[in-house]
């Protein structure tokens, strides 16, 4: 039997990637940007999620944002943003593993993949609750809006990464 271990230095890495999205999520809700559309957000705590998955892999990823909402939406939002919080960081991260192993996309393409997709996932879980297809015609909106903080995102983070990996690699 195959046991699974993880060292020490992943592990703090993991925690401090939690820690750090949870910070993105606690700044982020004190910035008063209106952009005039309801539910757009920078999504500065999906910096964190894009690192874990150049950093760490998918599942460590998975673990990462997974806590990031559930904590995040205990803290600072109610059940229901955490379940639209949930849809589309969990497609977002589904297609942004999808699109980082083809190994033929840059980071900030993976981004802004992820940032359309979150978008998607949410407009999805609100037709379902909400029981009205009208909602779909939000989606161009948000398509744009995802597009936009995907590619914020995406260049914060290739410029970050190497950095990152280089400090990762020398402790």
């Amino acid at each position: 039997m195959k046991k699974n271990t993880i060292s020490a230095k992943t592990i703090a890495l993991l925690a401090m990637m939690i820690a750090i999205a949870m910070v993105f999520s606690y700044v982020e809700s004190l910035i008063p940007i209106n952009f005039g559309i309801p539910g757009v957000k920078l999504g500065l705590a999906n910096l964190a999620i894009v690192a874990a998955l150049y950093l760490l892999d998918g599942r460590q990823a998975l673990l990462i944002s997974v806590a990031r909402i559930i904590l995040g939406g205990f803290l600072f939002w109610n059940f229901a943003s955490i379940l639209y919080s949930l849809a589309g960081g969990l497609l977002s991260l589904a297609v942004m593993i999808l699109l980082k192993k083809s190994g033929k996309l840059s980071v900030v393409t993976v981004s802004v993949a992820g940032g359309i997709f979150h978008n998607v996932g949410q407009v999805i879980v609100a037709i379902l609750v909400v029981e009205n297809l009208k909602i779909a015609f939000y989606l161009p909106v948000l398509l744009v809006s995802g597009f936009l903080t995907g590619l914020l995102i995406g260049v914060v983070s290739r410029i970050v990464l190497p950095r990152v990996k280089r400090a990762f690699q020398n402790s």
